[in-house]
């Protein structure tokens, strides 16, 4: 397909044709039947009842993607009259372009378009997560962090900080760190909660901040007086994920989050070098 008619296609799909509603995005179906090269609106209704279709079998509510309505139209000399239209999601849109025919241009164009798009949301949504969860992963490190600090000011003993860590750990999961690891297959060498998943490592976290808490205003100052807080912090934190259904020792491991920090640092630098190309 030649450059010039991509660029027009583009331009069409995103610049001209589309509609912005109540901050919701859509297309008229008669702009979308021009797009795709369709000269009739009848032949184009069957491709649209293929994409209704495809909504249904993809559990999506046809409602919510193809909205009947009535329009006016111009006729010239002043005259106008109503017609039907449809209004279109991208979803809609994607899925009435795959089910279009092959042959015409517009319809390759559209159904990489689609595909295209889609997969960009897909990959910011996937790196929102990633950001979500390295930042959890460092609020964790700062709040142990504090936790050594007070273990250290408070008891005088280095080796107790990872004793009490460790106890938190089997109140949270059920197994202590060492055992985690090997369930989870995870280096003796490396932290646990660098291969958690974020809602686990924000529990951590927020157990070992109320421990902070604690050990500040009552004044802990005993390796067993801060081994049964964080105990029960973490105690805490099991029960109110399992009561919602969730098992820490049950959930998956995540990608090594230093894995995570150091490609998120590569794709920042590839982003300032060409802000338009996302991969």
């Amino acid at each position: 397909m030649k450059k010039s008619i991509v660029k027009h296609l583009a331009n069409s799909f995103e610049g001209q044709s589309n509609h912005t509603e109540n901050g919701i995005e859509f297309w008229f179906a008669r702009d979308l039947q021009t797009l795709l090269g369709y000269s009739e609106w009848r032949n184009f209704q069957k491709v649209i009842a293929k994409g209704k279709e495809a909504c249904k079998n993809s559990s999506h509510l046809i409602d919510d993607h193809f909205v009947d309505i009535n329009k006016m139209v111009d006729l010239g000399s002043g005259a106008k009259r109503t017609v039907k239209d449809i209004q279109l999601t991208r979803f809609a849109c994607y899925l009435i372009a795959q089910n279009g025919d092959p042959q015409k241009e517009e319809i390759a164009f559209a159904q990489n378009y689609f595909a295209v798009q889609t997969r960009k949301l897909e990959i910011i949504e996937e790196k929102i997560n990633q950001a979500k969860r390295l930042e959890a992963r460092e609020k964790l490190t700062l709040s142990e962090k504090k936790l050594s600090q007070l273990i250290f000011e408070k008891v005088n003993n280095e080796r107790t900080f990872a004793f009490v860590r460790s106890a938190g750990d089997q109140a949270l999961f059920t197994y202590n760190t060492g055992e985690m690891k090997k369930i989870l297959g995870i280096p003796s060498n490396r932290a646990l909660a660098d291969f958690l998943q974020t809602i686990l490592i924000k529990g951590k976290d927020f157990a070992t901040e109320i421990t902070n808490f604690n050990i500040e205003n009552n004044d802990l100052n005993t390796t067993e007086g801060i081994r049964v807080e964080h105990v029960q912090n973490n105690s805490d934190v099991r029960k109110m994920l399992t009561d919602r259904g969730i098992f820490p020792e049950r959930l998956q491991k995540g990608e090594d989050t230093k894995k995570l920090k150091r490609r998120a640092t590569s794709d920042d630098k590839k982003f300032k070098k060409n802000p338009d190309k996302l991969k």
